[in-house]
């Protein structure tokens, strides 16, 4: 349960770790070769970018629980095919094994975090009682 109010998605500990490990993917990826631009670097920056993009939303449709958890489980999706990609990147030779496992980590870290929302949207919903 939170105990700090929260006034918008950037405040977010499961926002600010995804948007620092879309910011290191983004770096990181720059290193690949160029002939993956269109497929391996392409679809890795933006699924780590969904991630975050999916809580932002996920955030503002907090009034609707069902609506917020859709969005929050989209972030987990996009969170999981990351580790998927960080896999190819290691397996490709463009990744280190250990930046691979710590990135995929961390991911896991997200990916916990989002559940946590997910079990108890309650903890987060916009409550319409008194409107």
């Amino acid at each position: 349960m939170r105990t700090k109010r929260i006034s918008n998605h950037e405040e977010l500990e499961v926002y600010q770790l995804a948007f620092e490990l879309a910011m290191q993917i983004f770096l990181l990826s720059k290193g690949f070769p160029r002939e993956e631009l269109y497929s391996l670097t392409d679809q890795i920056r933006r699924a780590s970018r969904s991630v975050c993009t999916n809580v932002a939303e996920a955030w503002r449709k907090r009034r609707y629980a069902a609506s917020f958890v859709s969005n929050l489980s989209d972030a987990e999706t996009e969170a999981a095919e990351t580790q998927v990609w960080c896999s190819f990147a290691v397996r490709c030779g463009y990744l280190s094994s250990e930046i691979g496992e710590e990135l995929k980590r961390k991911y896991d870290q997200v990916i916990g975090k989002l559940i946590v929302m997910m079990t108890h949207p309650e903890d987060w919903v916009i409550s319409n009682r008194g409107a």
